[in-house]
């Protein structure tokens, strides 16, 4: 089981690669974006990484203390999606249960949430206002929850690939993530590039659901298919920087028209934060 500190130290490394990648329409250090920029990013990982590792008697309080640390240094909400998807992760790596891997450790997590964790992490959501919100019949976070997280998370996750993750067991992260990102590690001898072609994968297999909300689900289709077409690429090319220019293109295309993936950006960083930890 790893330390504290270590643990830690992971969820930064994690954060890191987000900015360091060229993930077309996210923030990175090649590009700003959507009035963010990576200096915002890496100082909001560094507030909650050591909150995320702290080991507490619920995970919600955990979310909620992450999100609100994050907004208040970033003053915009860079890193809710991630939040949601490490705090999970970050827990089951703590959990002392000798024996049993990562996934098996994040299903306990998940089938011990409470309906106190669904309520701080409906205070998480309110405090960070992600844009295009919305409402919904059942459980709206405007509103008191009355279910577990676990179960509410299950309303939601047909729109939301986040919410999808906590009732499918991080499927998206160790089915098709962690798998994929080992792949191109081998293949291109770089962290960063296996990255790259993490989220490429994520654009073109789903319609990302931050931009569904945003901006509609025909503009989530054009996304996706444009995402192929590079997809294609980058598996095609024995040396990923030369598609470095096709990259920036898409970047600043989707800049350009507002479009920026973060649910796609969030699933990539809980890939790469489960890869790290695997080994406990």
């Amino acid at each position: 089981m790893l330390c504290q500190a270590e643990l830690s130290d992971a969820i930064r490394c994690a954060c890191r690669f987000d900015v360091l990648a060229m993930k077309p329409g996210n923030v990175s250090i090649h590009a700003p974006g959507h009035g963010m920029t990576a200096a915002d990013f890496l100082a909001s990982a560094a507030v909650i990484a050591p909150l995320l590792a702290q080991p507490r008697r619920h995970l919600g309080d955990a979310i909620l203390a992450a999100v609100t640390a994050s907004f208040d240094i970033a003053r915009c909400n860079t890193n809710l999606g991630i939040v949601l998807l490490a705090a999970p992760i970050a827990r089951a790596a703590m959990l002392r249960r000798p024996g049993e891997g990562l996934r098996a450790r994040l299903d306990v997590v998940l089938d011990e949430l409470s309906l106190h964790d669904s309520s701080r992490v409906f205070a998480a959501i309110r405090y960070a206002s992600p844009g295009g919100l919305g409402t919904a019949e059942d459980q709206d976070v405007a509103a008191e929850p009355t279910c577990a997280l676990k179960e509410v998370m299950a309303l939601a996750a047909e729109r939301d690939r986040i919410a999808y993750q906590y009732a499918n067991g991080f499927e998206d992260i160790f089915d098709f993530g962690v798998p994929l990102l080992r792949t191109y590690r081998a293949r291109t001898d770089s962290i960063t590039w296996a990255v790259v072609g993490l989220y490429l994968a994520l654009l073109a297999r789903y319609p990302d659901t931050h931009v569904i909300r945003q901006h509609g689900t025909k503009e989530a289709e054009v996304l996706r298919r444009s995402a192929q077409t590079l997809e294609c690429a980058f598996k095609a090319c024995e040396n990923p920087t030369a598609l470095t220019a096709d990259l920036n293109k898409f970047d600043r295309e989707l800049k350009r028209r507002k479009v920026n993936p973060g649910t796609s950006a969030d699933l990539t960083v809980a890939s790469v934060l489960a890869l790290l930890l695997l080994h406990t």
